[in-house]
């Protein structure tokens, strides 16, 4: 006779999507939202820059003060008890461009809603340029610690200008096969929506100082920067802390 006791259950006749029936449904998390340091129109700035890498917030360090603060986005499951651990925020380089600075990161299950109110009816921008960082499990091919790169995937607005018209230009696209998740992608798909000419730029290693050198000659050719950093300044930003990385993803 068999013992109840220890011999295994048997299986379940109900399949697992049958069982989910009878859990409760998780809540529904809160929209975030924008809080304007001041009340205004809608933003409608000619450029909208989304520094999510470390290496391109080293950059816009000097302009990310109080003084330039237009609004954050926030996070409202998170705490209030650390504002800057949960928030997105807009600071105001000059009249025509608008740098939104992701100071932590964000949750990939809430990239698309955080994407939705990013680009919104209170902030329009004609073009948009984000930074981000290339994750090596999604990368097809090699990674090395020692060496910066970075490549871009644009929406199709930004894809019709010929060479010389474009955010990103010089930048090679990102190889075939390779994979971007996360807010960046989240925010190309909504300029992809929306008929945004975009430009995602896509950079590894995740934190050196040479991507920092690299990003500031990117957009130093849109001709409206004056990061007045100088060579010691970036190097601050400290030698990578990824180690070496070869990566091989086949799909």
């Amino acid at each position: 006779m068999e013992d109840v006791i220890t011999e295994a259950a048997p299986p379940s006749r109900l399949l697992e999507e049958d069982l989910n029936n009878f859990t409760q449904p998780s809540p529904l998390l809160p929209s975030p939202f924008l809080l304007f340091r001041h009340p205004q129109q809608p933003l409608k700035p000619n450029l909208l820059i989304i520094a999510i890498s470390p290496p391109s917030l080293s950059l816009f360090h000097k302009f990310l003060t109080p003084q330039t603060l237009t609004a954050s986005l926030i996070l409202p499951e998170l705490p209030f008890s650390n504002p800057n651990k949960h928030t997105l925020d807009f600071h105001s380089l000059s009249s025509n461009i608008l740098i939104a600075a992701v100071r932590s990161p964000i949750p990939d299950v809430r990239a698309y809603a955080v994407a939705d109110v990013l680009l919104s009816d209170k902030i329009q921008p004609e073009s948009v340029i984000i930074l981000d960082s290339i994750k090596p499990m999604n990368h097809r091919g090699m990674l090395s610690s020692d060496e910066a790169v970075a490549f871009k995937l644009e929406s199709f607005a930004e894809r019709k200008k010929v060479d010389g018209e474009k955010l990103l230009d010089g930048l090679e696209y990102y190889p075939s096969g390779s994979v971007v998740d996360g807010l960046g992608a989240a925010i190309l798909g909504r300029c992809q929506i929306l008929k945004i000419r975009a430009g995602l730029c896509v950079s590894w290693p995740q934190f050196d100082s040479s991507v920092v050198f690299l990003l500031k000659d990117l957009l130093r050719g849109l001709g409206e920067f004056d990061f007045g950093l100088s060579d010691d300044e970036v190097l601050k930003f400290g030698r990578s802390k990824d180690h070496v990385f070869q990566s091989h993803l086949y799909i």
